[in-house]
């Protein structure tokens, strides 16, 4: 209540993501704020996408008071109402017990499960987005903002000052941002923050989605964080940075041993492989998603892990020491990342339980090896469509016990309408090629 009144804070805004991962909140002016901090704002569950039955309509948000932060004033005429902060908030019962169905409540499971073996995870990330120009009437579009490529400045790059901007904000909010730049496409951009605990990085996802859209809409642009948005150009990836530590050393780094991995790693790097394509439907879960993980656009297509090729699901970045890590390159960032990082960890975790070696790493890009050499790497393919990926999202066991049936029921429903509306679609493609000749 102190900060509230010292930093002006007029408006307060308790945040939740649904099981879709969309982030969404309930907005409280300060009379109200004594209540809100007290877990006492109650909401309607069943308008949450997946949240509940009819019968457990209402829901607290018990806010974690460690996710307290302002938002900068976004214009001068939003400051004019008084600043305006955030909590991100667990949801509750009305008895008190934490919903089953949150998938926050969902990795902070896995973090609890991880911790019972005295391991701490943590997590870098590197989401990518486009910047499109929007309409005359203000709607998105797919009108590229720049023609500048990978690493370039300006004048080519005219996402430069916005990156800038999008950096400070997020600094101011606590973030510590590694690096930003452009990405390979034109009008692509790539902001990188400093890796944390798992549960923390997911928190911060949902925060700089938020923060990166609401930015460009303040330049008259879109911010889009969709996989495939432009065709015949790389699309956007998330790409997620995972290590594991005891008592602050970091447990991935083996001196001595071939690639300097430990065999801890070796046997997380196997479970995320004998997961791989389960893992997808949560990862990678859009119809669209599916239109990136294509040859010829950086981004994997089968299951392998390297210590060096970026065509790779699982690569090995080069740091060693307390910088060793495993870097998974199959996400994109529309997933909603607490699933994702609980259902990835599990994964790992899974295989430290089982103890068997991943097949060896492969050496160079998969597109040229041999048949034989495939085999003895047991490349397998992932899933082609997002159809495929719920299939074995459903057919895997752990999956299926890491992500409660809540949550389940209501992610294959979604997943299986959507994969059917593409479907029956007709789609401009198709009329270009068929409609003139058959």
């Amino acid at each position: 209540m102190a900060q509230l009144e010292q930093q002006q804070v007029r408006f307060l805004r308790l945040q939740l993501t649904d099981i879709l991962g969309n982030l969404k909140n309930v907005e409280v002016p300060e009379s109200q704020f004594s209540k809100a901090l007290d877990g006492q704002i109650t909401f309607d569950g069943f308008s949450v996408q997946g949240f509940t039955r009819m019968e457990e309509a209402d829901m607290l948000l018990q806010p974690d008071l460690s996710t307290f932060r302002v938002f900068p004033d976004f214009s001068a005429e939003e400051a004019r109402h008084g600043r305006v902060a955030r909590l991100i908030c667990d949801v509750i019962l009305p008895g008190g017990a934490s919903f089953a169905g949150d998938p926050r409540e969902v990795l902070r499971r896995q973090v609890a499960r991880a911790a019972e073996l005295g391991l701490t995870c943590y997590c870098g990330l590197e989401p990518e987005f486009f910047l499109f120009e929007r309409t005359a009437s203000g709607d998105p579009s797919t009108a590229i903002h720049d023609a500048a490529g990978y690493f370039d400045l300006a004048p080519l790059d005219r996402g430069e000052r916005l990156r800038r901007e999008m950096t400070t904000a997020l600094t101011a909010m606590g973030f510590e941002i590694e690096a930003s730049h452009h990405e390979v496409a034109p009008g692509q951009h790539e902001i990188d923050f400093r890796y944390t605990e798992v549960l923390a990085a997911a928190d911060q996802m949902a925060t700089f989605k938020f923060m990166v859209k609401r930015i460009a809409l303040e330049y008259g642009l879109h911010a889009s964080f969709m996989p495939k948005p432009v065709a015949g150009v790389n699309g956007n990836g998330l790409h997620i940075h995972l290590s594991l530590f005891r008592e602050g050393k970091n447990l991935f780094y083996g001196a001595g041993a071939e690639n300097q991995l430990s065999q801890t790693a070796l046997l997380f790097i196997a479970g995320l492989l004998a997961h791989a394509r389960a893992l997808t439907a949560l990862t990678n879960p859009l119809v669209n998603s599916y239109k990136r993980l294509v040859p010829g656009f950086e981004a994997p297509t089968t299951v392998a892990w390297s210590a060096s090729s970026r065509n790779a699901m699982v690569r090995v970045p080069a740091r060693r020491g307390q910088g060793t890590r495993v870097e998974l390159r199959i996400p994109d960032p529309a997933c909603n990342l607490y699933l994702a990082l609980a259902a990835l960890l599990a994964a790992g975790l899974d295989g430290l339980e089982r103890g068997e070696l991943p097949p060896p790493a492969i050496g160079r890009d998969i597109p040229e090896m041999t048949v034989r050499e495939r085999r003895k790497h047991r490349i397998r393919e992932l899933p082609s469509n997002l159809s495929e990926a719920i299939d074995e999202f459903e057919a895997d066991p752990l999956i299926q016990e890491v992500i409660p049936e809540v949550i389940r029921e209501h992610y294959v429903l979604a997943k299986r309408l959507e994969w059917r509306l593409y479907s029956e679609a007709v789609h401009l493609w198709e009329l270009e090629r068929y409609l003139a000749t058959v």
